[in-house]
């Protein structure tokens, strides 16, 4: 009797570690910073991050439809085995939402086909080492900067930065968010958007590989990382959710409240 007991046990924690893994979730972010220029009101990125095989969901992408002003693919957009045709259908979707702007991730260079070439016909934004100038009705500035993977020493900030505006707002978007380690206080980035920890993918109690995904404050730059969409290895997840995010950025009130969360 206690063998079916553990046996029931064992699948009914494989199938909700399945669901966790399937969840077509919005987490929103709500951020407010001094420096955002207030001619840009408020500014709506979709961020989904790590879809490795999964397929985005119709639900998602109705949900959010209207909302969001851009959206930014944080890497791991596809892996080995993963045909060109899922990617499209995921590209495809995400243009419905809104300009899709693209990082690359560690996986990414897995594809058996030129993704390269892929993006670009779908009309993607390829953030490699290079920044997106965003510009206001008055002439304020939004760079968005994207840099390449770290795992695979691709990862050129310095030239990322070249050109932008000092004064515009900056965000830096990389799939690893060890880029941290690697900024300085001239870089001026005031938001880092990152994945690829899955924030642990499976954790036990608050044991995990990665630290779960969140928001924290590291030397004065708001840095969020996602637990990302989908899965690798094995499609299960265990206390870090799958997720997609809507982080939408304002102009602090004069106290200059840094976030709101």
């Amino acid at each position: 009797m206690l063998v079916w007991i553990v046996v029931f046990v064992f699948l009914c924690l494989l199938a909700y570690m399945w669901w966790e893994a399937h969840r077509n979730r919005v987490v929103r972010i709500e951020l407010a910073f001094p420096q955002f220029p207030s001619s840009f009101r408020a500014f709506s990125i979709f961020f989904v991050s790590d879809l490795h095989r999964r397929t985005l969901a119709e639900k998602i992408v109705e949900e959010i439809k209207g909302e969001a002003d851009i959206v930014l693919v944080g890497g791991d957009l596809t892996e080995k085995g993963v045909p060109p045709a899922r990617v499209k259908e995921n590209i495809r979707r995400l243009k419905t939402i809104g300009p899709v702007y693209f990082i690359w991730g560690n996986n990414d260079y897995e594809a058996e086909y030129d993704l390269h070439s892929l993006l670009l016909e779908e009309g993607v934004h390829i953030l490699e080492n290079r920044a997106a100038v965003l510009q206001s009705a008055n002439g304020e500035k939004l760079a968005l900067i994207g840099v390449a993977d770290m795992s695979k020493r691709k990862a050129r900030l310095e030239e990322a930065l070249q050109g932008v505006d000092e004064n515009a707002f900056r965000i830096l978007a990389s799939h690893n968010p060890k880029i941290v380690q690697r900024l300085r206080p001239e870089h001026r980035i005031s938001l880092v958007v990152s994945g690829h920890t899955h924030g642990g993918q499976i954790r036990f109690l608050s044991f995990g590989l990665y630290e779960k995904g969140g928001l924290k404050n590291v030397d004065g730059t708001v840095v969020y990382v996602s637990n990302g969409y989908g899965t690798t290895n094995i499609p299960l997840r265990l206390g870090a959710p799958a997720e997609t995010n809507l982080i939408t950025i304002r102009s602090a009130e004069e106290d200059g409240e840094k976030m709101l969360v």
